[in-house]
């Protein structure tokens, strides 16, 4: 790994553990349009996911209007988004400060939206160590397709085998390698060990800090 230049992280269940107060979300967006009933487990499973590409996948029966979904968690995300809600997995910030300080580049491909995202990076202090953010309505075509990463990759002038694409989700495994680069998947997210492996991760941690061992 000692190629590697640039480093692109998720950030749900990578970064920060947002997976309780998604879940909650989901669960008030689903009780207020009268939808079906769906398990915490089914929610999960939607982590990764733009906003807008949930409804035809979590109810497939449903005629939903994906931008009224959307519009609604939003909305109720506002509300159940309180101070300390979501935080930061042990020991992030100490590996990303390392990270840089070897001369890393940092950067972000998330499936939240870039103004989110933002807000998240500010209120956590990331701002120094993250050069680069790119969320779902950053780019036109969202994990697993490699846009985020081809994008990224071309603004720093990095070569796809420079780079290694960090996440918790097969979605974040499948965009990393059809963009050509190296994937490591994290085990303490949204995905499960063997769903990562299944994706063709070319490594598992189970420590955010492991990263270190790696590049």
């Amino acid at each position: 790994m000692h190629n590697k230049r640039i480093i692109i992280l998720d950030f749900d269940g990578t970064l920060a553990d947002t997976a309780s107060v998604i879940i909650q979300t989901m669960q008030a967006t689903i009780s207020e349009l009268g939808l079906p009933t769906r398990t915490d487990e089914q929610c999960s499973a939607m982590i990764g996911l733009r906003l807008i590409e949930i409804p035809p996948v979590l109810f497939p029966e449903c005629d939903l209007d994906a931008e009224l979904y959307a519009t609604t968690y939003r909305r109720l995300f506002h509300i159940y988004n309180t101070e300390d809600a979501v935080v930061l997995y042990p020991g992030v910030i100490d590996t990303l400060t390392e990270l840089k300080k070897r001369g890393f580049t940092l950067t972000i491909a998330s499936s939240r939206s870039h103004r989110s995202l933002v807000e998240f990076i500010e209120s956590m202090n990331l701002q120094e160590v993250l050069t680069f953010v790119l969320g779902a309505d950053d780019v036109i075509q969202a994990k697993p397709h490699p846009e985020p990463v081809l994008r990224t990759l071309e603004k720093f002038g990095c070569q796809a085998s420079e780079a290694l694409v960090v996440g918790d989700t097969a979605y974040d495994i499948e965009m990393g390698r059809r963009a050509g680069a190296r994937t490591c998947g994290v085990t303490y997210g949204n995905g499960s060990r063997a769903e990562l492996a299944r994706a063709g991760a070319d490594f598992l941690i189970d420590d955010f800090g492991e990263l270190l061992d790696i590049v």
